[in-house]
């Protein structure tokens, strides 16, 4: 899963304002920025193999670090304390809110992913497969995005427009990515090309929250 991750970031923030959305772009997208880097750094591992699965060709086959399940829920809770320390001011149900973020990354992947998906160290791999069948899971996808900005607009409507471009360039950008060809044959080149995108969404997120009309 790609941009259906932001779908959580949207949700959690309509549901705990004071956070920024920006963060939440970071929390949702954390363990896979942490994959990145560890990928880049040769302590996880993946390879791009063509035909792997019909969506997404690279075997994720080791990364015990970031994307087990213990390894996220240890991220989460790190991340939420970290919150908490850095904006106390905001509430412990904050802070929650950035962890469940984190945590919700392993449960959507769980929906797209071959089974690479460890329940601890590198064992009991987890996965539903859906990056198999291209369109039902653009759907999703798009379709948890959609259903996130509706409630975050709702909530925050003075951010209606911006959160509503933001979003049509997150479908653009995971329409291209599960349907366009692939162009790319190196890991630490997906895992460089990835962290890049994380950065600028993030971005682009606190973009969607400033100069906004009053509600």
């Amino acid at each position: 899963m790609f941009v259906g991750h932001y779908s959580a970031a949207f949700a959690l923030k309509a549901s705990q304002p004071r956070v920024p959305l920006w963060a939440m772009f970071l929390a949702v997208q954390a363990v896979d920025i942490g994959w990145a880097l560890l990928v880049m750094a040769g302590i996880e591992k993946a390879r791009v193999v063509p035909g792997f699965t019909a969506a997404f060709p690279v075997e994720l086959y080791y990364m015990p670090y970031t994307h087990s399940l213990l390894a996220t829920a240890i991220w989460a809770t790190a991340l939420g304390l970290a919150y908490l320390a850095w904006r106390r001011g905001d509430g412990r149900a904050a802070a929650l809110a950035v962890a469940a973020a984190v945590a919700s990354h392993w449960f959507l992947d769980l929906l797209v992913h071959a089974p690479d998906l460890p329940l601890y160290g590198d064992q009991h791999k987890q996965g539903l497969g859906l990056w198999n069948y291209p369109l039902p899971e653009l759907a999703l996808e798009l379709g948890l995005l959609a259903g996130a900005i509706l409630l975050y607009v709702r909530a925050l409507p003075q951010h209606a427009r911006r959160a509503w471009t933001l979003g049509a360039v997150l479908a653009l950008v995971q329409a291209g990515h599960t349907l366009g060809p692939w162009l790319m044959n190196d890991a630490r080149g997906v895992a460089a090309m990835a962290l890049g995108g994380y950065l600028v969404f993030a971005v682009a997120a606190g973009w969607a929250e400033r100069g906004a009309a009053p509600a």
